[in-house]
């Protein structure tokens, strides 16, 4: 399964302006952080790419791509209508072909030299169907992620099958019904921001808009892991661990933290650790003053 193309969703009114931060990357470039998702899905040996914004913001995406916007295309979301919907604008771009999909507020850092998401596309092309990122998760990080359980893949390292996905479970659903085996207590499979989809799952998506959009304003926007949870009945669905770590620029401090584990895994490691170390030394040489 030669997967070759990628969606990035960037539309969601609260997500919009954050793949437009400027950051550093571990060679010491200035570059914004969608510069750094795409380079991470063309790592992954992806031809082309959509992206799903929001109406007004294609000028500043253009600008923010950088040498990359040749391999773009835009597609934008009218309003704040849900991510399953986010994903499905991208519908005639992907086609029936499988793709790898990214969220615009993630930034990946591997913890060795394979890219993040080359790793999850090589596991996807070895087994041939859809394939999630997920990462350990602690418990106090259930409201921002989807959580998937399901038993390990025989003779395979952090390779699952899934049996449930559950879109920001509460602790106590978590404790009673999420649980893996081999995972720290009080540690679940979270997804990582990453999924190599196969062309089934649009049909799904589309089942969910429908449904939802017959239920009335009043009903829940349907997420992708509404149609992740239809997976397992139609197929194999497999959840990855990958080997790195994932930095969600829209929670508090998140774009620092981005900053932190994007620079300490490069060139400039020794200086940030030097400026960090004088940094804390004078904090504690003005509280010792004081």
């Amino acid at each position: 399964m030669q997967v070759r193309k990628a969606v990035i969703t960037a539309a969601a009114p609260n997500q919009n302006r954050l793949p437009l931060q400027q950051l550093v990357d571990a060679n010491g470039d200035e570059k914004t952080a969608l510069q750094l998702i795409i380079e991470e899905t063309v790592l992954a040996g992806v031809e082309e790419i959509c992206l799903v914004i929001r109406p007004g913001d294609h000028a500043a995406y253009q600008s923010a791509a950088g040498s990359h916007l040749g391999s773009l295309r835009f597609f934008e979301q009218p309003g704040p209508l849900g991510y399953a919907d986010a994903i499905s604008r991208a519908k005639d771009f992907v086609g029936d072909e499988p793709f790898l999909h990214l969220v615009g507020d993630h930034l990946y850092v591997s913890a060795d030299e394979i890219p993040c998401a080359k790793q999850l596309v090589s596991i996807a092309s070895e087994f041939e169907c859809c394939v999630s990122a997920v990462q350990s998760t602690r418990e106090n990080n259930l409201p921002y992620f989807g959580i998937v359980s399901g038993p390990n893949v025989p003779r395979r390292q952090r390779l699952y099958e899934i049996q449930r996905v559950v879109e920001k479970p509460t602790p106590t659903f978590a404790e009673q019904e999420l649980v893996t085996p081999g995972l720290r207590v009080g540690h679940y499979l979270g997804f990582f921001g990453m999924h190599v989809l196969t062309g089934e799952v649009m049909p799904l998506i589309d089942r969910l808009l429908t449904d939802s959009q017959s239920a009335g304003p009043s009903q829940k926007k349907p997420t992708l892991s509404d149609a992740a949870a239809l997976l397992p009945s139609r197929g194999r669905y497999l959840a990855y661990e990958i080997q790195g770590s994932r930095y969600n620029l829209g929670i508090k401090y998140g774009l620092l933290k981005a900053q932190l584990a994007i620079g300490l895994s490069g060139i400039d490691r020794e200086q940030i650790l030097a400026e960090m170390i004088d940094l804390l030394s004078h904090r504690l040489e003005a509280q010792t003053a004081s």
